[in-house]
C-alpha cells in the first residue's frame, strides 16, 4: 500500500436537435470501439492509441458540461459521478476536498449535490472550449472573474428550471443539476480536450495494490479490485458508492503532484481558500491496470491540454474508461 500525504456570463448554448443528436451519437460510437466497457472488461490495446485534445482553433463541436460538487461527509452518497468521464479532486478551506465532475459521453439523470466554484477552477476549465460549469454561486469578488473567463456559468439564479433540492439532506447539501434541462445530447467525446491519450500500457510499472493521498482533513484511497479492473475508490476510510449503491471505480486514478498555494480568497470563517496550479510541469503517479506508473506531467499554458510522459519520454496512455485525477500538493 502506498500513501501519499499532502500538507502537508454569458448565455450557455444548448445542444438540440437532430445534429447535436447525431454528432453525440457518431462520437459515442468511436469511443465505444475498442474501450473498457461498464461491465469492466480490459482495453486490448489492439488500435492505434488516440488523444482527446485539438488544436485551438479546431474546437467547434457543443460545450463539454463541468460540475463542481460537494465533497463533505454529507454530501456523500453522490449522485451520477459514476457517469462522468473525467473526475477533479482538489484541496480547499480546512484541508478538505471538492469535486469537478466532467460529463462529454453521458448525461446522467441528475448530478449533485452541487457546490461552490473556486478560483482555480479557472485555470483547470480554460483548456475547454468555453464549458458548461456549474455551481451553487461563488463570492462575490470572485464572481467578475468568472464572468470575464472563457466559460458559461450556470447557477441556480441564471437557470433555475435546470436544478432541484433533494429530501432527506439539509441545505447546502441537497442541491442537484438536472443535465438535460441544459442539453438534449451529450457533446462527444471531442470536446475532452484534456491532453489525455487513451491506449495500452507501457512495459515498465510496479505492482501496485492501494494508494491513499491525504490532504490535511480528507483523504482517498484507491484499491485494486481484479475482478472489475477497476480501483475501488474510498474517502475518509469508507467506500464511495452512488446513490444507485454502485461502487465508484475509475479504471486510472493520476496523483498530480501540483503547487498548492494561499489564494486572496478566504471562507466565512476566515480559513484561506488554497489555489491550485495547473498549468506548468511536475511528477505524477499513474495507477492503471493493477499497476503504478511513476510519471511527468507537462500543461505549457492554459489553453492545453496535460501530457503524461513515462522517465524515458514515452508517452503514458490511460485505460480506457472513467479517469480521476487528484491534485496533490508537491514535496
Amino acid at each position: 500500500m502506498t500513501t501519499v500525504g499532502t500538507e502537508r456570463g454569458t448565455r450557455r448554448r444548448r445542444v438540440t436537435g437532430a445534429a447535436g443528436i447525431l454528432l453525440a451519437a457518431v462520437l459515442t460510437a468511436g469511443t465505444a470501439a475498442g474501450c473498457t466497457t461498464s461491465d469492466g472488461s480490459r482495453d486490448d490495446a489492439r488500435g492505434s492509441p488516440s488523444e482527446s485534445p485539438t488544436g485551438p482553433g479546431e474546437r467547434n463541436g457543443p460545450p463539454l458540461l463541468a460540475v463542481k460538487i460537494d465533497n463533505a461527509p454529507a454530501a456523500r452518497p453522490h449522485t451520477g459521478l459514476d457517469a462522468a468521464d473525467v473526475v477533479y479532486a482538489e484541496q480547499v478551506e480546512g484541508g478538505t476536498s471538492r469535486l469537478i465532475a466532467l460529463y462529454a459521453t453521458e448525461l446522467p439523470e441528475s448530478v449533485g449535490p452541487v457546490r461552490s466554484a473556486r478560483e482555480s477552477d479557472l485555470e483547470l476549465l480554460r483548456q475547454f472550449d468555453r464549458p458548461l460549469l456549474a455551481f451553487s454561486g461563488a463570492q462575490s469578488k470572485l464572481m467578475p472573474l468568472i464572468e470575464r473567463a472563457p466559460l458559461e456559468a450556470v447557477t441556480p439564479g441564471s437557470e433555475p428550471g435546470a436544478y432541484t433540492r433533494g429530501a432527506g439532506r439539509p441545505a447546502p447539501h441537497n442541491l442537484y443539476l438536472r443535465p438535460q434541462r441544459l442539453m438534449d445530447a451529450p457533446p462527444g467525446e471531442a470536446a475532452l480536450t484534456t491532453g489525455f491519450r487513451f491506449g495500452g500500457p507501457p512495459a515498465d510499472g510496479e505492482p501496485e495494490n492501494e494508494l491513499t493521498v491525504r490532504y490535511p482533513a480528507a483523504r482517498f484511497t484507491f484499491t485494486w479490485s481484479g475482478d472489475r479492473d477497476r480501483w475501488l475508490v474510498s474517502m475518509d476510510g469508507a467506500p464511495a458508492l452512488t446513490t444507485d449503491g454502485d461502487r465508484l471505480a475509475p479504471a486510472t486514478v493520476v496523483v498530480q503532484y501540483v503547487t498548492v498555494r494561499p489564494s486572496d480568497f478566504r471562507d466565512f470563517l476566515g480559513n484561506n481558500t488554497p489555489y491550485t496550479e495547473t498549468v506548468g510541469s511536475g511528477k505524477a503517479t499513474v495507477l492503471r491496470d493493477g499497476r503504478a506508473y511513476e510519471a511527468n506531467w507537462d500543461r505549457p499554458a492554459d489553453e492545453d491540454g496535460t501530457s503524461f510522459t513515462t522517465g524515458s519520454g514515452e508517452r503514458l496512455n490511460f485505460a480506457r474508461g472513467q479517469v480521476w485525477v487528484v491534485y496533490a500538493k508537491a514535496p
